[in-house]
Order: structure tokens, then C-alpha cells, then sequence
């Protein structure tokens, strides 16, 4: 039994609370990633999990067993940090191998197991080298390495990838979901790259000054964000918003702002007539358009940034800046007209004083 709970739990430093009465249940094999920006909890949330942090309230439960006052040890987690904290002075063999040996394990089943993660993770011509003379992505699969040899319940990750330059970074990625794949280890992983989370997440908990602002599949966090943060936290480029007021019109709505109005059926929206709202509209959901076209954002090309097989375009619609991704062949010139378009299921409606949604729920 490997499942995660934790109920009610709470942390503060004096008379500072960082963790807010948080709820959350991780069942067993699955891969859930803390999101969120600098600040918000995640690494700390995770080391109380770890036992690296005292849990000010609340508890917290692995496999069953309330863990809040066991040792690290005693807990059946291991952790990866974002600082491999390797020793340099040992050979690659004997850092992975460390915990086993204080543990007194004997020498032929740690040559055992060393040789059966290192041929995993593709260590094995590096077990008689030294850590600087591995690369960087070479020393964090060691430090992955060194927690599996445990066979743990839990794998722990703070930020393993954050001092990686990007092509690691993004091969990394690929090698923990991989491993992922075939240990089924219940993996609890904590980053602020979005990138990271939604291609590795089974599900993501996304944290705000230390409340749980959404926990979703990465599909469902991206298609139907519960708020206004996260709709602006999710998805790059960032989604447009456009701050509108909803009027009543026969079969349907109108939303007047950006200077222009706007129509929507409305049916899958809770709106009434007067209501100030957000409208989020992401820049892939904007599709180039003819003049007369319905729901038409339209200005000039302030800036384009070529992407490779897209372009984003930013232009100015009544006072507001709001960005277009699109094919690189429809990218326009710098300064010329643009006129953009959308389907309104790819609207996103949101209170302009509480920035809850105002999506209804979909029937189970």
C-alpha cells in the first residue's frame, strides 16, 4: 500500500501560516505533480510528506499509516532533489549504493541491485567514474538511481530538472515518465515549469499561497480551469482576457468590452444581463478572419514572435493587448491590419469580482 493521504493539514512558521487546512488524497501507482508559483507551498508540502518538515496540524498517512511523527527513514519515501547532493569523493557505484550499505545489506545482493538500476537508468559505464566527470543530466539519473535502489513506497521529486539546461531538461522528462511507466511507484514531483507537470501528471494539484487552487488531469486543468488564476497560470502562450459586461438579446447574449461586442449562445455559461465579467480566450482558439466575420477581434500587429511552425501575433483591440497564435503562413506583416475570430467552445467566462468560473458542470 503506497496511497497518500492528507487531512486537514496545516503549517506555520510562528505566527506565519503557509499551508492552509489542505486536503488531498494521492491514490497508490499514481504520478501527481504540485504546481504552482515560487512561494506557494509545494516544496514545503512535499517535505512534510518527506518528514524533512515538522506538520504543524493536521495528517498526514502513507499506505495507511499516520506518519507524522516517524522518521524519514521510517516512512518508505525516497527523494530526488534539484541538487544531486552526490558525493564527489566516491565512484558512481558507491553513491548509489550508500544507503544499502549502511543499512548492512550484503555485498552480493548490492552489487545485485546496483547493476539492475543502473542498467535502467543506463548507468553501467558510468559505475566506476567520478561525479564531475558526468554530465549534468548524467549525475541527476544517479541521484534517481541511489532512491530506487531502495525500493521505496513513494518517490519523492523537488525540482530535479531546475538546474538542467533545456535539451536535458526535456530528455529527463521523457526518462522519468519512462521509468515511471515501469516502476508504478507512486511519485509525488514538484515543480513551476507547467511544461513539466502536464506531460508527466497523471493528475496536477495546483497551490496558491498555500490553498489548493484546482487538482484536475492535466486535460482537465487546461480545458476547464475553475478560476481566473488558473486559466492564467495554464497554457503558454498565456490566454487573452478581455473584461466585459453581459447583456440579454433574443437567443442569446451579448459581451460588450475591448471596444467591440461580442455574441455567445450562452447555454453553457450561468450569465445574467449586467453582469461584469473576464472572457479568456487562448491565442491557438483565435483563427484569422474576414471583415463581417461573427465575433470579430481585429487591430494591428504590434509584435510577432516566429515560433517555428507557428507564429504569435500581438495586436491591439480597443485598449487591450491580446495575442493570436497561428500558422506561420498566415503570419501577417508587422503593423498590418489583423482580424481574429473564435467558436464559442473555446470561450472562457469567469466572475470579474470573484474570478470563479461561470462554466456550468457537466453531467455525470
Amino acid at each position: 500500500m503506497s496511497a497518500i493521504v492528507c487531512s486537514h493539514v496545516d503549517k506555520a512558521y510562528g505566527a506565519t501560516t503557509v499551508i492552509r487546512d489542505l486536503n488531498l488524497a494521492i491514490e497508490e501507482h499514481e504520478f501527481v505533480v504540485f504546481l504552482g508559483p515560487s512561494g506557494c507551498g509545494k516544496s514545503t508540502l512535499l517535505r512534510m510528506l518527506a518528514g524533512l518538515e515538522d506538520i504543524s496540524g493536521g495528517e498526514v498517512s502513507i499506505g495507511g499509516q499516520v506518519v507524522n511523527d516517524l522518521e524519514p527513514g521510517d516512512r518508505g519515501i525516497a527523494m530526488v532533489f534539484q541538487n544531486y547532493a552526490l558525493y564527489p569523493h566516491m565512484t558512481i557505484f558507491d553513491n548509489i549504493a550508500f544507503g544499502l550499505k549502511r543499512q548492512k545489506v550484503p555485498a552480493n545482493e548490492i552489487r545485485k541491485r546496483v547493476e539492475a538500476v543502473s542498467k535502467t537508468l543506463g548507468l553501467e559505464p558510468y559505475l566506476g567514474r567520478k561525479p564531475t566527470e558526468l554530465s549534468g543530466g548524467q549525475q541527476q539519473r544517479v541521484a534517481i538511481a541511489r532512491a530506487m535502489i531502495k525500493t521505496p513506497k513513494v518517490f519523492l521529486f523537488d525540482e530535479p530538472l531546475s538546474n538542467l539546461d533545456a535539451k536535458l531538461r526535456n530528455h529527463m522528462r521523457v526518462e522519468i515518465a519512462r521509468l515511471h511507466q515501469s516502476l508504478k511507484t507512486t511519485t509525488v514531483y514538484v515543480t513551476h515549469d507547467q511544461l513539466e507537470a502536464m506531460t508527466l501528471a497523471d493528475r496536477i494539484v495546483l497551490l496558491k499561497d498555500g490553498v489548493i487552487e484546482q487538482i484536475g488531469s492535466p486535460a482537465e486543468i487546461y480545458r476547464r480551469p475553475g478560476n481566473l488564476f488558473v486559466a492564467g497560470f495554464i497554457g503558454t502562450p498565456n490566454m487573452n482576457f478581455i473584461e466585459a459586461t453581459v447583456g440579454r438579446k433574443e437567443g442569446g447574449w451579448t459581451l460588450t468590452g475591448a471596444g467591440t461586442v461580442l455574441s455567445l449562445e450562452g447555454s453553457g455559461f450561468h450569465l445574467q444581463h449586467g453582469d461584469r465579467v473576464v472572457l479568456g480566450i487562448r491565442p491557438p482558439d483565435l483563427k484569422t478572419a474576414e471583415a463581417g466575420t461573427a465575433n470579430l477581434l481585429q487591430g494591428t500587429a504590434d509584435l510577432i514572435e516566429f515560433h517555428g511552425n507557428d507564429a504569435l501575433v500581438t495586436f491591439g483591440s480597443g485598449g487591450k493587448e491580446i495575442s493570436a497564435l497561428v500558422p506561420a503562413r498566415e503570419c501577417p506583416e508587422l503593423r498590418a491590419p489583423v482580424r481574429y475570430s473564435f467558436e464559442e467552445e473555446s470561450v472562457h467566462l469567469f466572475d470579474a469580482e470573484t474570478g470563479t468560473s461561470l462554466r456550468k458542470q457537466q453531467a455525470s
